[in-house]
């Protein structure tokens, strides 16, 4: 089926709304008709991205949730839909850490930080939202995963290992939600502008503004793209190592390595 431009939507979800693409993507979205639901941890810098929406002329409601909490993730997302029925909702939330020195694990807490947080948090924004859209008959869902989720890389293995889960997840429900009448896009990107890339120590190749990389999700998703990657060499790139013998993509992989700072 030819993918292509359809209305845009009018009531838009945004987890990780209170910072880097998340903050881009609510604000490239908000516009009088548009109403949003921004959620995110950090209430301060939400309620600073939520006024901007409303400056906008968008209606704005905010809740401070961790996406790790499903059921209060759950109990807030059914109350807004059952105020204004979601057309879209962009599973965006993220964290990333990594090992500090060589050969030294991420250990339990922050592998497990990531997982739940990555892979869980999108599966608890998307579950309660698709019988809903189903029973509808319409309805989008996006979820961030990472042109990572191509190729393990020796820095962050958690990172991969969720953001990996979360592309399966997409390519899984996807096919399995469609006669429901229901789009699911799953968004791959590489380096944009965020504290997350600023933790990274070393080259970042390609890397664009959170501004620019949300215009390009805004493009890809109002054309109900089923994958939106970029940038798409880079892309391209990870997917060759992969197709490569394991000791060939690993010794490729080490002679590329990047450091990840303690936190990001």
């Amino acid at each position: 089926m030819t993918e292509s431009a359809r209305p845009a939507p009018r009531t838009v979800v945004v987890t990780g709304a209170s910072a880097g693409l998340g903050a881009a993507l609510a604000r490239i979205y908000a516009a009088p008709g548009v109403t949003l639901g921004l959620i995110a941890r950090d209430r301060e810098r939400l309620a600073r991205i939520a006024a901007d929406c409303r400056a906008s002329g968008a209606v704005v409601h905010e809740a401070a949730i961790d996406v790790r909490d499903a059921r209060a993730l759950a109990t807030w997302l059914a109350a807004f839909d059952d105020t204004a029925a979601v057309d879209l909702v962009i599973a965006n939330a993220g964290v990333a850490t990594g090992p500090c020195s060589d050969a030294e694990p991420e250990g339990d807490e922050a592998a497990s930080r990531q997982i739940e947080t990555n892979l869980l948090g999108v599966i608890h924004t998307v579950e309660p939202l698709l019988p809903r859209m189903i029973a509808r008959g319409r309805g989008h869902v996006a979820m961030l995963g990472s042109i990572a989720a191509y190729r393990g890389l020796p820095d962050h293995p958690a990172y991969c290992a969720s953001k990996a889960g979360v592309r399966l997840y997409g390519e899984s429900l996807r096919p399995l939600v469609a006669p429901g009448g229901v789009a699911v896009s799953v968004i791959l990107p590489g380096f944009f502008e965020s504290a997350m890339s600023a933790a990274f120590q070393g080259p970042r190749p390609l890397m664009i503004s959170a501004e620019r990389a949300a215009a390009i999700v805004r493009r890809g998703l109002d054309r109900r793209r089923r994958r939106i990657v970029f940038p798409r060499r880079l892309g391209l790139v990870l997917q060759a190592l992969d197709l490569l013998p394991a000791f060939l993509g690993d010794w490729l992989i080490r002679r590329s390595r990047f450091r990840i700072g303690p936190r990001a």
